[in-house]
């Protein structure tokens, strides 16, 4: 009797689940939604390219990102696997149209209505997608397309108004910085003239529409293309002198880094077309880790220092000098370093993450909330940068063996780590052991710019560097820890028991559904 008695409840509780959750849960998702967009506050996201070698699987990337606490995405394209995988996340999403299907959805409505259903419609609001990103750059880098631009933006949006999604999903365009012309001072900003034309209706219909006004804004190149006027310590937000602030003359507002007087050329170049509206969203941002010969300022450190110091100074809601009130959304450029990319090297290198989820480098972002709480493990160690002058590198390693009271025992003739014998290999040994030995603190791992931070163990053979000697004696701990399942496996555990609630929608139908769930719970049914 008891039997049938749980069987009954299975039975009852399975058909609700079937045929009323679905309803009840879309409903919920969409209040959460709602619930979410007006707490208003900002956020740093990331972009994610594709040409990755190697590239997660979407649950597998899905996974990654929630682990990492990673809440805003922006996709090139709608690529369908990963917007499924994204389904009941509330990971927000920004949708990609490519530049190549501008003259196709510019050039007739139904195309652009039948792109919406297809790529947005079909997955909202389970995938949470919050905006259409309208090609990239085309006014810069394919202008030939730019008459269509307006109209492309214009058929998506009425093709959203149809759907009842126009007040979820905003419809913009993203920028090059290049758009605007004499950036600094930000008061006397301007937009490109040959430009007004197309860009002062899409900047009043983002009015009309109150979508923002998307901007790729890189720091990074306007101190390559300024070198010697602007100071490398404004382009990476790290703290000034009153005497280095730039001060923008009109206006006596104080800038100390160059990322908000971008953000305020924006505001300026608006406002010098009586817009004043439309609020400014950075899309792409960041700083490359590795360049070549013609880009020596392409390294581990400044992409280190940019990006946390981006993420914190978003994280303090400070704003800019023209509007603190306002504080930029910000989406790094870019997940993972898409190591398929032409060159020049820099290309390839924007990335937080290699494309097995291994870190680049090891971002500083305590205190700035959960984001990227979990990038790295706290295992680092402090190496020779490749490439650096060899008689700076054996100056640096003299002091490290010498005053620096670094154990440089083990690079000596006959010891395990002497060989390769050269003045790189011995060097890494030597900085990394005054850096565990000065218990990793800031500036242990600079040695007048020759040394780099890298969370990659660099012993080899039977050289065991100091770093990897200290993580060796945690090692009963982590014994322990393996026995607890992994936040990533965990993720996907929730998922898979997700997959149940979305059998309806894939064609397994409610009565099938219904089936499969008394077979789950079969195993917890006892006989009389």
């Amino acid at each position: 009797m008891a039997a049938f008695k749980l069987t009954f409840f299975i039975l009852f509780f399975s058909l609700f689940n079937v045929l009323l959750l679905p309803f009840s849960g879309e409903a919920k998702l969409v209040a959460e939604i709602k619930q979410d967009q007006e707490r208003d506050e900002p956020y740093v996201g990331v972009n994610i390219g594709t040409d990755v070698s190697n590239l997660l699987s979407p649950t597998d990337l899905v996974s990654f990102l929630q682990l990492q606490k990673i809440t805003h995405i922006r996709l090139y394209d709608p690529n369908p696997d990963i917007l499924k995988a994204l389904a009941r996340t509330k990971i927000r999403v920004i949708v990609g149209v490519p530049n190549n299907q501008l003259i196709a959805i510019g050039s007739s409505n139904a195309t652009a209505a039948s792109w919406v259903d297809r790529n947005i419609a079909a997955y909202y609001p389970e995938t949470l997608i919050v905006a259409i990103s309208v090609g990239d750059e085309v006014l810069t880098t394919i202008p030939s397309t730019a008459p269509l631009l307006l109209p492309a933006m214009e058929s998506l949006y009425s093709a959203l108004v149809a759907s009842n999604l126009h007040t979820e999903v905003k419809v913009s365009t993203p920028h090059s910085a290049s758009v605007i012309l004499d950036p600094f001072p930000p008061s006397q900003a301007f937009f490109n003239t040959s430009m007004t034309a197309y860009l002062l209706p899409i900047i009043q219909f983002l009015s009309k529409i109150q979508s923002p006004l998307m901007m790729n804004l890189y720091p990074y190149y306007v101190f390559m293309e300024n070198k010697g006027v602007v100071p490398l310590e404004n382009s990476l937000f790290k703290p000034l002198t009153p005497s280095k602030e730039m001060i923008d003359p009109n206006t006596l507002l104080h800038y100390t880094n160059v990322f908000d007087a971008m953000i305020d050329s924006a505001y300026f170049s608006m406002k010098n077309l009586n817009i004043t509206d439309v609020i400014v969203l950075v899309t792409e941002t960041g700083w490359p880790s590795k360049g070549d010969a013609k880009e020596p300022y392409a390294t581990t450190d400044n992409a280190d220092t940019y990006n946390s110091n981006l993420i914190k100074h978003v994280f303090d809601r400070s704003g800019t000098p023209f509007h603190p009130e306002i504080t930029s959304d910000v989406y790094i450029y870019e997940l993972f370093n898409e190591d398929l990319m032409a060159p020049p090297v820099s290309e390839a290198n924007w990335g937080l993450f290699y494309g097995n989820t291994t870190p680049v480098y090891l971002l500083h972002v305590s205190g700035s909330g959960t984001f990227l709480a979990n990038d790295t493990t706290n295992q680092t160690y402090c190496i020779a940068m490749d490439g650096v002058d060899s008689r700076m590198l054996q100056t640096a390693l003299d002091w490290a063996c010498g005053p620096g009271r670094a154990n440089c025992s083990d690079i000596q003739p006959g010891e395990p780590c002497y060989q390769p014998n050269n003045v790189q290999s011995h060097a890494s040994y030597a900085f990394d052991s005054y850096y565990q030995k000065e218990g990793k603190a800031p500036g242990s791992c600079d040695f007048k710019g020759v040394a780099m931070i890298t969370t990659t163990d660099p012993s080899h053979g039977n050289c065991i560097f100091p770093g990897s000697k200290m993580a060796s004696n945690n090692k009963t701990k982590e014994e322990v820890n393996k026995t607890q399942p992994s936040a990533a496996s965990s993720v996907r555990s929730i998922n898979r028991v997700g997959t149940l609630l979305n059998l309806r929608d894939n064609g397994l139908g409610a009565f099938g559904s219904l089936a499969l769930s008394v077979i789950l719970f079969m195993p917890f049914m006892k006989p009389n």
